[in-house]
């Protein structure tokens, strides 16, 4: 008995000074962000904007896997703020995810303050931060680079360099105003003007973001679609990529010229600049997945050889770059193929797929139409408002306490029910074109209602588009988890055919899944953090209108799985 009790000794002093060294290793990231207006001027016009520290975009966060993030939010702005850090798992620590009315209530105008710390913990890549109240995320945003544990590498050879690139949308206008007109008319919101890259339009004398390259280097592109309403295409004149990571997973590599890229969802692409020496667009185009749909728009950024000794010569300079054939801004065949062919990294130590699942949902979801409220005065009331749902439940976020300070409580009455269904309450014909104009199948129902999951309970969910008002290809958002992306389709999902076309050996994990127009995503997660967290559309125009739900998930049976009570600070209603 001796020997055993040595080994386990032995064991479990290895493990504690492991432990130790990773604390020692790991620092207190901290920042403060003040949030305020900043005038800038884009497209020849002044514009009054949102931002963080008088930044557009905002600040970089960089932090190593095992740090603890401290972000002090100082609120300067004339408008509620909260800060989602998107794709970061928070264990146990949901108080600091930000969605408003979810995980908190908003940080009020005028000097409202509230710290959010978490820990970085087993992630690694490219992520963002961004508000998460009204179209606010269109000016407040920035990137979160999580690199390796000290002594840790890349599972890529190492890059000479690193850009991060932040593709968003510019309005003309007050974005809080064009929300608020939409929600008054019960219809879409005005289109942006404009695409940037890292803040710039990249036109027409509005200045253009550039990335310096040395010929033979390779660099590390970190790309982030930070838009508000459009999936886009990206590209890079006379260059290819291998895709190395989405959202902050690490993926076979898989190599390409294009690259298609939904709200919320970053992808890390290594290029290496082997071009003859000279200047080269970088573009980023808008995706339609709508059929009938018109705009369109692109950005450009500059890639330009430097410090080579063959080096473009005057002439080459002065030249106009060379400008990379884009696909064509509705081309769902090449976003699709780009979205489906990514495959996950096996890596020793890391989550595999479950294999045993616990609870299976069939969730519909997409456009509708409700009655007007008493408050859209520019809705018609014949016609009534254009709303959003999933399994016909369009989401309505509480306003006097958020989901996760009831849920704490232990009183959610008022504030929302555990009666999310599994499936929707009527089975058609989903995306056949018939359900476009079936007005029978257009009325949906507001309600705030929660599927609730024990801890450690495995879901399997099949995220169904209709075709209600149009098909279009939807950004899924899951906060709190990463999930494994089985399988992609068209069409009806049936059990029977599609399961054969699971990948349960090596799928892609993501936070953001780009369901595709007319189909279907099949997702699966473990329910292992406790908290209410919220699943929604990562196209801004339908979060207001309701396309969003949210889990529950129940406290473990250890101290290490239950949710400790708030921060002292913790903003209130």
């Amino acid at each position: 008995m001796g020997r055993p009790l040595f080994h386990l000794a032995a064991a479990a002093f290895c493990l504690l000074i492991s432990t130790y060294l990773l604390l020692a290793d790991a620092a207190v990231v901290e920042h403060t962000f003040h949030v305020g207006n900043l005038t800038v001027q884009r497209l020849g016009q002044t514009q009054v904007i949102t931002a963080v520290n008088g930044q557009f975009p905002g600040p970089k966060i960089e932090a190593r896997d095992g740090d603890t993030v401290v972000v002090h939010v100082v609120n300067l702005s004339p408008y509620n703020i909260t800060i989602h850090w998107h794709g970061i798992l928070q264990r146990l620590t949901a108080w600091a995810d930000g969605p408003n009315m979810v995980a908190q209530c908003p940080i009020r105008p005028a000097g409202g303050r509230y710290t959010y710390r978490f820990n970085v913990t087993g992630q690694e890549g490219t992520l963002w931060w961004h508000a998460h109240v009204s179209f606010l995320r269109a000016t407040v945003y920035g990137a979160l680079l999580l690199r390796p544990a000290p002594g840790a590498a890349y599972p890529f050879p190492p890059p000479h360099r690193e850009a991060t690139l932040l593709l968003g949308e510019w309005w003309n206008a007050s974005v809080v105003d064009v929300e608020r007109e939409a929600l008054l008319a019960g219809g879409a919101p005005n289109n942006s003007v404009a695409l940037t890259t890292n803040g710039l339009v990249g036109y027409n004398g509005t200045g253009i973001y550039e990335l310096a390259v040395e010929r033979g280097k390779t660099y590390l592109l970190r790309i982030i679609n930070a838009a508000l309403n459009y999936q886009l295409f990206f590209k890079v004149a006379g260059h290819s990529f291998t895709v190395v990571a989405a959202d902050a997973c690490y993926t076979d590599p898989y190599d390409t010229d294009v690259i298609a890229i939904a709200p919320g969802q970053t992808v890390d692409a290594l290029m290496r600049a082997d071009a003859e020496p000279g200047r080269y667009y970088m573009a980023a185009q808008v995706y339609q997945s709508l059929a009938n749909a018109t705009y369109s728009a692109t950005t450009r950024a500059l890639v330009t050889y430097h410090h080579d000794p063959d080096s473009p010569s005057p002439a080459a300079v002065a030249a106009e770059p060379e400008m990379p054939t884009m696909p064509a801004f509705n081309d769902t065949a090449t976003a699709e193929t780009f979205y489906t062919s990514l495959t996950g990294l096996l890596q020793d130590g890391k989550p595999t797929v479950p294999l045993h699942v616990d609870t299976r949902m069939l969730v519909t979801f997409g456009l509708g139409v409700t009655p007007c409220a008493p408050s859209q005065t520019l809705c018609n009331r014949t016609t009534g408002s254009v709303a959003a749902s999933m399994n016909n439940v369009s989401f309505e976020f509480p306003t006097t306490m958020s989901l996760l300070e009831a849920y704490m409580r232990g009183s959610p009455d008022g504030v929302y029910t555990r009666d999310f269904p599994d499936r929707p309450p009527r089975m058609f014909d989903f995306t056949g074109a018939a359900a476009t104009t079936n007005r029978a199948l257009m009325p949906t129902a507001k309600g705030t209602k929660v599927k609730t999951l024990r801890y450690n309970e495995t879901v399997e969910m099949v995220l169904q588009n209709t075709a209600i008002l149009g098909a279009e290809n939807h950004p899924i958002h899951l906060h709190g988890f990463n999930f494994f992306v089985l399988a992609q389709g068209t069409g009806n999902f049936n059990a029977r055919r599609h399961v054969r076309r699971y990948n349960l050996v090596n799928p892609q994990q993501r936070n953001t899944v780009a369901v595709p127009t007319g189909g279907w995503a099949v997702i699966r997660f473990t329910a292992d953090n406790p908290g209410v967290w919220v699943m929604h559309c990562h196209l801004d125009a339908h979060l207001p209108f309701g396309l969003a739900m949210a889990f529950e998930v129940e406290n473990g049976p250890t101290p290490d799985a239950i949710l400790r009570p708030p921060p002292p600070d913790y903003p209130q209603c």
